[in-house]
């Protein structure tokens, strides 16, 4: 009989101990209780969950709008998904929008040379390393790689022909050129 108080004693109400629900809070997180579309699809892309990173893109333009930050963003994560058109569409968006974005010149060039497209590639780097002020090493490097393909189209660096991509904030995405 004393064992069967003992546990009654220790049964679970259902209620947790300060009160709370025990249900997922409802409506819509206001606030630093909302995490932003772009810090996550950035978080996703760093990981190389791609087509997560996409929709956490697309909710966030759903959200805030297209700024040169969403559309950079949608055209980095359409270049990692082989999309290259589209790529190219939302970076050249961005260009337009903001025409002293850096990164989404960048990683426009990194297109065009995946397209062979190289002396715009070099044209749209040489822009996005004076927008930098040459601080970037990525867009160094891309603009290194695109002049030398542009003097000798048949220069190949061997491992080192690799072009990055870049975005605001910290953090960057290489992209592997083809042989």
């Amino acid at each position: 009989m004393i064992a069967l108080a003992l546990l009654a004693g220790c049964a679970s109400t259902g209620v947790p101990p300060n009160g709370a629900s025990p249900f997922a809070p409802s409506g819509v997180p206001a606030g630093e209780a909302s995490v932003d579309g772009l810090i996550v699809g950035h978080r996703l892309m760093a990981a190389g969950e791609y087509e997560l990173a996409l929709k956490a893109y697309l909710r966030s333009a759903a959200q805030h709008g297209t700024s040169v930050d969403v559309l950079s963003a949608l055209g980095s994560v359409n270049l990692r998904l082989g999309r290259l058109g589209q790529a190219e569409t939302l970076l050249r968006r961005a260009v337009e929008k903001d025409e002293t974005f850096a990164p989404a010149w960048n990683n426009l060039g990194v297109i065009l040379m995946e397209t062979g497209e190289i002396a715009e590639a070099a044209r749209v780097f040489r822009v996005a390393f004076a927008l930098d002020s040459g601080e970037t090493a990525e867009i160094r490097d891309n603009l290194r790689l695109a002049l030398a393909k542009m003097e000798n189209p048949a220069y190949h660096a061997g491992n080192n022909d690799t072009f990055a991509l870049v975005r605001r904030g910290s953090g960057d995405y290489l992209l592997l050129s083809a042989p």
